[in-house]
């Protein structure tokens, strides 16, 4: 059953300023890094063993009223294309990996699966947008921004607000933050559907193809491991006709029983 957000974020809490930065458009720097990308698991994403024990460590989530929250509500919708476009332009402006901000959004997909948010209460996207960030980048940035650093277009929130997000967020998601995600497995299946023998060109298409999924579905809705067979599938797809493409998924043991993984 859905929980409402929690009441203790009074408006009279919130310093909220109306600020003059326009609205960039986001993730074509992140396409542009993609040719730099290193794997946040580059020493180990080649190794067989240790892929297939990242992808014994993927949960699945009841997401039926996930599905049905994204579609009945289009504010909501429209309000997560918004946090994910601040994550991602925030990301570069701190210098963030990729994989921080789909950690983040992963963050934000679950917390939202979890927890409904009232239409009249838009200020608590930006909020959980900061929190999310913030903690993906404890988890996986050398150096973490201070709370004071994170700003959005129309509110600026105090610090001791962004905390108690913040421990709203990990008692949410029940402290489990640690998780794979597709940028893990890249190398992996460029490996086993292309060859040893890597470009960045093809890199750089995977990467973008992930990134639209972020913009188009919960990612509670598919195991990372599929995102990053599909993208570097989507990413080959010019140079396999769809058997081919069959008849490489076919020889991947990954998912052992799972037979109702669809690339098309």
């Amino acid at each position: 059953m859905n929980r409402d957000l929690n009441t203790s974020f009074p408006s009279s809490n919130l310093l909220c300023q109306e600020t003059q930065q326009e609205q960039e458009a986001c993730f074509s720097e992140t396409a542009k890094e993609s040719h730099h990308y290193k794997s946040p698991c580059s020493d180990n994403g080649d190794d067989d063993e240790y892929t297939e024990n990242l992808v014994q460590r993927e949960t699945t989530t009841d997401v039926g009223f996930q599905i049905n929250l994204f579609t009945t509500k289009t504010w909501l919708k429209s309000a997560r294309f918004d946090a994910i476009q601040w994550i991602f332009n925030t990301r570069e402006t701190f210098g963030f990996q990729v994989h921080t901000a789909y950690l983040s959004v992963t963050y934000f997909d679950r917390f939202i699966a979890t927890r409904s948010i009232d239409e009249g209460k838009m200020w608590a996207i930006p909020l959980l947008s900061i929190a999310c960030l913030s903690l993906a980048a404890k988890m996986e940035e050398p150096k973490v921004p201070f709370l004071s650093e994170f700003h959005t277009k129309d509110y600026q929130f105090e610090n001791k607000v962004i905390q108690r997000m913040e421990l709203m967020v990990l008692t949410t998601l029940g402290w489990k933050m640690s998780s794979a995600t597709p940028f893990c497995y890249l190398h992996y299946f460029i490996r086993k559907f292309h060859g040893e023998f890597e470009t960045k060109g093809l890199i750089c298409k995977a990467i973008e193809f992930i990134i639209a999924i972020i913009k188009e579905m919960s990612l509670v809705d598919c195991r990372p491991s599929i995102v990053a067979a599909a993208a570097v599938l989507a990413a080959l797809n010019g140079g396999l006709t769809r058997k081919a493409m069959e008849g490489k998924i076919g020889c991947i043991s990954l998912w052992g029983s799972l037979q109702s993984v669809s690339f098309f």
